[in-house]
């Protein structure tokens, strides 16, 4: 064999090498390689069908061309390894169209309720700061009247306060003191204790009690206590200038709030948001509420998720004791109920979309944005779905896709669940 023959031979190779790199389902997925976050694996490495998976590739694309979303970043964690990482579509339509990539930083929505505001009063529960039986305005004097005295903690975390969903989003008011304000002026729906109402106000509520309890505002102490500690250096409230070009875009404020034109001072930009929260009173709060307000990765939402399958720890790092966990993550709902809710966390309701039809006895969240996350420790695996749904002009839809996914998932499962 000639000389010139064998270096074409290695170039060869090489070539097919970098190919295949390219088509792997997880662009650092070569088994036992770390990166930033948690290691990758192959999947048959972590007990999953890689040629199951593969169909997960198919139900993006196909929701990317019936305009349900512009793209998506898809990961599928498994026995404390990445299993499957993949972008699809764009990360912006418009101005310019950009690809989206596994690095891109979303608006998280509502899972900064159970990302910041959950894990946070849970701290303070742990801290011996607060108890969750304690009625609210044991914390916060002023929530009191209008049926709230009798509130507790608990029923914020479970969305049984019979608090209304949300503000009345046109009244005419701007920043966090005008919030809390408001806030004070809510009259109950129906008796606490009584009916599951999905509702913002409970976590707005909460934000604030961590804020009074401990002295710092919630993105200072998740930031310290949390994100800090885990190494999660991509997931915060406002996110800095310097992240822009890597975040998301949604719709612009002027679509979005085309209610509130008049009757607030602040401008409502007809450029498209991109690093700015979508969520309108997150926004009117100053981009930091119990509600809504986060911005992360796929990769730190890993870590996150991780933790909670560890009980608690990751790469060492404790956050919590297994036994808050566990009460986060199991049945606290008052009996009987068709919500079966944890603290923060939903287990089994009309909003279980993420889990699909097979990944039942887990728990997770979503975000209005495109976004969610669903745990399923009987298998070790976890399922993160952001999208970009909202953009450019709010009519995405990625319900169905969520399902979909989490389906695909469950029957990519090797062994059976653990007892």
């Amino acid at each position: 064999m000639n000389l010139s023959f064998r270096s074409a031979l290695f170039h060869l190779g090489l070539t097919l090498l970098f190919l295949l790199t390219l088509q792997s389902p997880s662009l650092k997925g070569q088994a036992g390689s770390k990166g930033k976050g948690l290691p990758h694996a192959a999947p048959a490495a972590v007990g999953l069908w890689p040629a199951n998976l593969k169909n997960i590739d198919e139900a993006v694309r196909a929701a990317i061309k019936a305009k349900e979303t512009p793209g998506a970043v898809v990961l599928v964690g498994r026995r404390g390894r990445i299993a499957y990482l993949k972008a699809f579509g764009h990360r912006a339509l418009e101005p310019l169209m950009e690809p989206m990539s596994t690095d891109t930083i979303f608006d998280m929505a509502s899972l900064t309720k159970v990302m910041a505001t959950t894990p946070a009063i849970m701290l303070l529960v742990e801290n011996g700061q607060i108890r969750l039986g304690d009625r609210v305005h044991r914390y916060l004097p002023e929530f009191a009247g209008g049926g709230k005295e009798s509130i507790t903690v608990r029923q914020l975390l479970t969305h049984y306060s019979g608090l209304r969903p949300d503000f009345d989003l046109s009244e005419p008011w701007e920043g966090y003191a005008a919030a809390m304000e408001q806030l004070w002026k809510e009259q109950t729906r129906s008796e606490p204790g009584k009916e599951f109402v999905y509702s913002d106000l409970n976590f707005i509520a909460l934000g604030e009690i961590v804020r009074r309890v401990s002295g710092q505002s919630l993105d200072a102490f998740v930031e310290t206590h949390l994100y800090g500690t885990l190494g999660m250096s991509e997931t915060t409230f406002n996110p800095p200038s310097e992240w822009r070009k890597r975040i998301a875009p949604t719709e612009s404020r002027a679509r979005s709030l085309e209610y509130l034109k008049g009757k607030i001072s602040s401008p409502l930009s007809e450029e498209i948001l991109r690093g700015s929260v979508h969520d309108p009173t997150a926004w009117r709060m100053g981009g930091v509420a119990g509600h809504a307000g986060l911005f992360s990765s796929a990769d730190d939402v890993a870590v996150y998720a991780q933790m909670l399958l560890n009980q608690g720890t990751c790469a060492g790092r404790r956050i919590f004791s297994p036994l808050t966990v566990r009460a986060m993550t199991h049945p606290q709902s008052p009996p009987p109920t068709l919500a079966v809710r944890g603290f923060g966390w939903d287990i089994d309701s009309s909003q279980s979309v993420p889990r699909g039809d097979l990944l039942s006895g887990g728990f997770g969240h979503t975000g209005f944005t495109g976004t969610s996350l669903w745990i399923h420790p009987e298998t070790q695996t976890f399922l993160v779905i952001l999208s970009n749904r909202l953009h450019p002009n709010g009519k995405g839809d990625v319900t169905h896709l969520r399902g979909v996914i989490a389906n695909i998932v469950a029957s990519a499962v090797m062994d059976p669940p653990l007892q």
